[in-house]
């Protein structure tokens, strides 16, 4: 009965804490990288089966998360916060989506694939659109169902329930992601997006990501998805395209198009919580970045920087063929990362500088009279809008 309840019981590991050692979200959060995900179990249920109301915590993957007796979302046992769960008694399409997840892991284990697998890439695409979400205008699901689940309104600890909230906001889109992804139909429209016999690069128009924008009730998400270099749905699709071309994959990367790099895991909420508590603890944290510096400007930030290492990673082997070919590619692909590397940059001095960092320190980091720098902020601003 332990083994089954406890599965990290018969795991031995080196890394589970002693007994006695009297640390249990530590002792959770250990044992949740032994033998999977815990969150906490649902008080009224488990009241109603014991007649005593009790904390209950128990290993669960995130698509088993809605309690639907009580329309309750359980949350990560191993994060210092005090919720249990969070109300989704107005969010039908939460319960929604874990009855839908049952058809689509059936689905997964037809083609032969691990549902385990396909629901965290598909939970990383979302995740990565999530941080995105935060300039998208257009946007309007996501913001309801937060405030929804806050309370009514997630007020000034928007950041602390953009981290805790993420899980159950995002799920409908998680699920209706995997069941994209396992779709003969869908992998077919990338192929022909790849110019299929005729290899070309990635349409920012493309049919797939315009028909995946529809399938999570997005009309208009196609072309932001298409031109998100380095994540984890344009790796998906660069595996699709190399199997059906039976070529290889860059130098340390498999063509298995489940596989998840280490760098598109997205952040548990146990490591968000505590890297922002950290920031709000530290001496000087009026001054810490992610405290000054908003997170939609974070986000240009690094999104600049990643498409910058996608066209440099384009480049690995290039130096092959005609002469004019070879210089042709290079030119244009370190001129357009020389463009995407400027504007990360411009945009990193320009947060330095709103959030209290003088002007001429900014300037000596990047080699330039202050004047100038000062004079291409503001032209910056004006073009940005603001």
């Amino acid at each position: 009965m332990l083994a089954r309840a406890l599965p990290s019981w018969t795991e031995k590991d080196a890394k589970l804490p002693a007994e006695g050692d009297g640390v249990p979200t530590a002792a959770w959060r250990i044992g949740g990288a032994v033998a999977g995900p815990v969150a906490f179990g649902c008080r009224l249920c488990a009241a109603r089966r014991t007649g005593a109301v009790v904390r209950v915590v128990r290993y669960a993957p995130r698509w088993e998360r809605v309690c639907v007796r009580h329309g309750r979302w359980l949350l990560d046992a191993d994060a210092d916060q005090s919720l249990e769960h969070l109300d989704v008694r107005h969010l039908p399409e939460v319960a929604g989506a874990q009855r839908r997840w049952a058809s689509v892991a059936r689905r997964a284990v037809r083609v032969g694939a691990e549902p385990e697998r396909v629901f965290a890439l598909a939970h990383a695409v979302v995740a990565r659109w999530w941080e995105q979400a935060l300039q998208w205008e257009r946007e309007t699901l996501w913001p309801r169902r937060l405030h929804q689940v806050a309370g009514g309104d997630a007020g000034d600890d928007l950041e602390w329930w953009r981290i805790v909230g993420r899980d159950v906001v995002v799920f409908p889109e998680v699920v209706a992601v995997a069941d994209a992804l396992l779709d003969p139909g869908m992998a077919e429209l990338v192929w022909v997006d790849s110019g299929a016999g005729r290899p070309r690069a990635l349409p920012a128009d493309g049919m797939f990501c315009r028909r995946l924008g529809e399938r999570v009730g997005r009309m208009w998400l196609g072309p932001l998805a298409a031109t998100d270099h380095g994540g984890p749905l344009i790796a998906w699709m660069g595996s699709v395209i190399r199997l059906r071309r039976g070529v290889g994959g860059p130098p340390g990367y498999d063509n298995d198009p489940w596989w998840l790099r280490r760098e598109h895991q997205p952040a548990t909420m146990a490591g968000q919580l505590r890297v922002l508590g950290k920031e709000k603890k530290a001496p000087g944290s009026g001054r810490m970045w992610r405290t000054v510096v908003p997170p939609e400007q974070r986000m240009l930030i690094t999104r600049a920087i990643e498409r910058a290492e996608e066209q440099l990673h384009q480049l690995r082997g290039v130096q092959t063929g005609p002469t004019a070919d070879v210089a042709q590619q290079l030119l244009r692909n370190l001129r357009h990362s020389a463009v995407l590397i400027e504007n990360a940059w411009k945009r990193t001095a320009l947060a330095a500088a709103n959030a209290g960092v003088p002007l001429e320190e900014v300037a000596r980091w990047v080699d330039m009279p202050a004047e100038t720098l000062g004079n291409m902020l503001t032209a910056g601003k004006q073009e940005d809008g603001g």
